[in-house]
């Protein structure tokens, strides 16, 4: 079980300082605005999305001590 610390706590530092740097992203969202019968209207609107500053501190710290876990265990 203390195997799995190490690479967890990577995956999520790595992925805490991926939201620091780039705290936002863009995505497209297929919307369907109208339907008259067998015929659907259809539209691609661009949406934006961001991640929270809790998130990231809690993947960074959580990271991190899973590191210092993994690394204690091993040892």
């Amino acid at each position: 079980m203390k195997r799995i610390f190490l690479p967890l706590g990577i995956i999520l530092f790595v992925l805490g300082i991926v939201a620091l740097v780039h705290p936002s992203f863009d995505y497209n969202k297929h919307e369907e605005v109208a339907k008259i019968g067998p015929l659907t209207a259809t539209v691609d609107k661009s949406e934006t999305a961001s991640v929270p500053v809790p998130v990231t501190v809690t993947l960074l710290v959580s990271g991190l001590v899973l590191v210092i876990l993994g690394l204690r265990s091993k040892t």
